[in-house]
């Protein structure tokens, strides 16, 4: 039997990577394709435990390494849980975030490094990368007012600063850079819709191949 392709869906926060990739999923789905959804940190009950450990806005005394372990724990538990065995089913799974959200939001957001957020990682998902990205491109103060008006509740990661977010956004462009070969980039200021076809675009010609 022919794997499945793992797809992942990466941006910074307000990108609608969420909205994006639920809808993609879907309207495949509807089309006979053999696709799941998922999302990170969390797509398992232990890892959704450690996602609400990470999110927590009261968990304001979290370490920055802390964190980093905690996102490798619950990304370790979610391959091995869900994503793998999918993918031995031949089905195609969607994540929202993966390895490449911890090495801007740790690597760079926190500066731990990305190389040192990378070598952690490594351990967690054996050298598991993702098939193919589509990473939705928009700037960290675009992004952040997506969230205040749409968004009544902020988590602990919504709630950093601007210049914590605007590390991300620079991270991610490195991020793009060293994965540019599985990177699919689409610019994410443009109305959603236009974003979603794209995306689904792009990922029914994967499928397609």
């Amino acid at each position: 039997m022919k794997k499945g392709l793992f797809i992942t869906f990466e941006g910074p926060d307000g990108s609608g990577k969420t909205t994006v990739s639920t809808a993609v999923t879907e309207r495949l789905q509807k089309e006979g394709y053999r696709v799941r959804y998922t999302r990170e940190p969390g797509g398992s009950e232990i890892a959704e435990k450690i996602r609400n450990i990470i999110l927590d806005p009261e968990n304001t005394a979290m370490d920055a390494r802390t964190e980093a372990l905690l996102y490798a724990a619950a990304r370790r538990q979610h391959l091995v849980e869900k994503v793998l065995p999918a993918l031995e089913e031949g089905i195609t799974v969607i994540s929202d975030r993966f390895i490449d959200s911890s090495l801007a939001y740790q690597g760079c957001g926190r500066e731990i490094g990305i190389q040192e957020v990378y070598e952690l990682n490594l351990f967690a998902v054996e050298g598991r990368m993702p098939d193919k990205t589509v990473f939705l491109d928009i700037d960290a103060e675009t992004g952040l007012e997506r969230i205040a008006k749409g968004r009544t509740y902020l988590d602990r990661l919504d709630q950093e600063s601007i210049d914590f977010h605007e590390r991300v956004f620079a991270g991610y462009q490195k991020v793009i850079e060293m994965y540019r070969d599985r990177m699919i980039v689409l610019d994410a200021s443009l109305p959603v819709e236009e974003v979603t076809e794209a995306a689904y675009q792009a990922v029914r010609a994967l499928l397609d191949e």
